[in-house]
């Protein structure tokens, strides 16, 4: 009691005695409350604070070489996930999957750049916490490759925050820190900019920092390596600055916090690819006490549960206890009865600007596989955006010296193997493919299996060749309507199969020749595909591919005059890609474009075509690839595609 007076003698008086009883009424009530707010309707606040570009190069996630002291006190007082991946190796079709809950290659937002038709049932997990009552905000990069989540936020701006919200209303709040994009790696000024704030002691010593093995040890290299960790301690900074906004309105202990970043870091070898480097990130959640269902969100503790970004919305549905929709692919992992955790995590990589290459993977706690869709494309592929990189063009510099360590020169194949296997706790780099190794063979098996039966399972739209996307999105309104028809069960099963198929080498012709009779041109497309990969030995297949030039489906047409350049026959094929190239179909422009490019010296007969391609086309991509065909045909750059 106040004045060192004990409970007895303030209970001598009558008025003593009263404000005992008020004030142990009183305390009791707000213990109550504060024990019983969840269970009463009041609902948490939710704040995102995503990033971008960013793997796990954080201090609490055991780097040494990072400066992350806020991030670092979030997960002392949170948990820190040590196996969150996201579903793509780069921004938008991974936050297409975000927002909704669902595989990019579900709902048709696989490729980068593209804009898809949702059907109406499909909606931003947001829309149904507005439903509830929340006020939902975007600050404010959206990059959802569909326009039709209009009613995902109250606002998404440069303006938003939870303070423009009504009185005691709930809120779900994303701010998104985009320094650390791969632009603030490779653009000067930009970098400049965002780590302008930093102090000396900030700063990192380029020479003192450990490289991947599948770089170049140069000092260009480490400077973007460098740049990388100053970037992420700038964001740090942000996001320190949130949570201080957090505590000035007293909403800290009233707010669960989420920090995770949309992909990995921007450099090759990890943005735009499947391996941890591109897919690993990091992710922390606080949970104030009295929002934590048992032994969730306990301070300083680690979850090594398997976690995909499509969960990251369920989870915030289910903490803020609403019903998730049965449509949704992802689950939550917090929150009410949370379901069995994963046991893997999927990823996808399609079209990447201008350059096609499909690839699949399945990651477990310890092993990732990876399927190649088309193995005859390089690693590096040339794309515009990442050769501006100077990590890029050092890779580049650095191999036509003949000079790159093992591990970077594998990077550098002419092409690629069908599959790769992993052993994460023994191989954290993922260098030492294990695919034909016999003492994992029932490994690849397992894993193989679940990769096809996930893909027939989400009804994998990356495997329908773009130009088929876009007619059939027409037809039947949405890309996810399109495997959905009647028959719509029997044709993404044959899909599946022929896909794999088409990467399996000659002993499979004979199912390849045999697709090209099928009455779907996805079929068909991939049945040509597979024997263009056979190439020379693939001659029993000459007189079906010169058919297929009369297809009614661009991309068939375009992959049989592939097939027929590879089998040394480019005379019939090149008239049907310049054709293709100056006709009306964006995606199938590129798509001649690109076998142009593959062929080299034997594409001279295209030249005019290709330097029409330069100007006024539909898409810059186009322009790119042809841009690139010719460069590499007159020897202007000595790159190899």
């Amino acid at each position: 009691m106040q004045n060192g007076m004990s409970m007895a003698q303030a209970m001598c008086s009558r008025r003593g005695f009263l404000k005992a009883i008020g004030l142990g009424t009183t305390m009791y009530v707000l213990g109550r409350a504060a024990r019983t707010e969840a269970a009463t309707g009041i609902k948490p606040n939710i704040l995102w604070l995503s990033c971008e570009d960013i793997s796990p190069h954080i201090g609490c996630f055991g780097d040494a070489d990072a400066i992350t002291p806020n991030i670092d006190q979030l997960a002392a007082e949170g948990v820190r996930y040590t196996n969150a991946f996201t579903t793509a190796g780069v921004c938008a079709p991974c936050r297409s999957g975000i927002i909704t809950g669902m595989y990019q290659t579900t709902i048709g937002t696989q490729h980068m750049r593209c804009s898809a038709k949702l059907p109406a049932m499909i909606k931003a997990f947001s829309t149904y916490l507005r439903r509830a009552g929340y006020y939902c905000t975007n600050k404010s990069k959206t990059d959802y490759q569909t326009t039709d989540l209009r009613d995902a936020w109250n606002e998404s701006s440069g303006k938003a925050h939870w303070r423009n919200r009504g009185e005691q209303q709930p809120f779900f709040a994303v701010f998104n820190f985009t320094g650390c994009h791969e632009s603030g790696i490779a653009g000067e000024s930009k970098y400049k900019s965002v780590t302008a704030g930093l102090k000396p002691s900030q700063r990192q010593d380029p020479k003192k920092l450990k490289l991947p093995p599948y770089y170049p040890d140069t000092l260009i290299v480490r400077e973007d390596w460098k740049r990388n960790y100053e970037l992420i301690t700038a964001m740090d900074a942000w996001a320190g600055e949130l949570i201080g906004q957090l505590k000035e309105d007293r909403l800290y202990e009233n707010t669960i916090i989420f920090f995770w970043s949309d992909h990995g870091v921007g450099l090759p070898r990890a943005k735009r690819w499947l391996y941890d480097s591109g897919t690993h990130i990091p992710l922390v959640v606080r949970i104030p006490e009295k929002f934590r269902s048992g032994e969730q969100g306990k301070p300083g503790s680690i979850n090594d549960h398997l976690v995909s970004s499509i969960d990251f919305g369920p989870t915030a549905m289910n903490l803020a206890e609403l019903k998730i929709p049965e449509h949704m692919q992802g689950q939550p992992f917090l929150g009410p009865n949370p379901p069995k955790p994963r046991e893997y995590v999927f990823g996808a990589r399609d079209r990447m600007d201008e350059r096609y290459d499909i690839i699949r993977s399945v990651r477990d706690k310890r092993y990732r596989y990876i399927r190649n869709y088309e193995p005859l494309k390089t690693y590096y592929q040339y794309m515009n955006t990442p050769e501006e990189g100077a990590t890029m063009k050092e890779i580049r510099r650095v191999h036509a010296e003949g000079k790159l360590p093992p591990a970077a020169r594998l990077f550098m194949a002419e092409r690629k193997p069908v599959e790769e296997l992993y052993d994460l706790q023994d191989d954290p780099h993922e260098i030492n493919n294990l695919a034909d190794d016999p003492k994992y063979a029932g490994r690849l098996k397992r894993m193989r299996e679940v990769h096809l039966k996930w893909v027939k399972q989400t009804r994998d739209l990356g495997l329908m060749p773009e130009p088929e996307l876009v007619e059939r999105e027409k037809k039947y309104g949405s890309r996810y309507a399109i495997l959905r028809q009647v028959h719509g069960d029997a044709l993404n099963s044959r899909l599946g199969t022929i896909a794999a198929l088409a990467s399996e080498g000659k002993g499979a012709l004979p199912e390849l020749i045999a697709a090209m009779d099928d009455e779907d041109a996805a079929i068909r497309y991939w049945g040509a595909t597979g024997i263009g990969n056979i190439g020379a030995d693939a001659k029993a297949a000459g007189g079906k591919m010169t058919a297929a030039l009369e297809d009614e489906s661009v991309s068939v047409k375009v992959a049989a005059a592939r097939a027929l350049c590879f089998m040394g026959k480019p005379e019939r094929a090149l008239p049907v890609l310049v054709e293709t190239l100056r006709g009306q179909d964006t995606w199938g422009r590129l798509q001649a474009a690109i076998v142009l490019d593959s062929i080299g010296e034997a594409a001279r007969p295209a030249e005019e075509a290709l330097k029409e391609a330069l100007t006024g086309q539909p898409s810059k991509y186009i322009t790119r690839v042809a841009n690139r065909a010719l460069n590499v045909m007159n020897g202007t750059d000595n790159v190899v595609p």
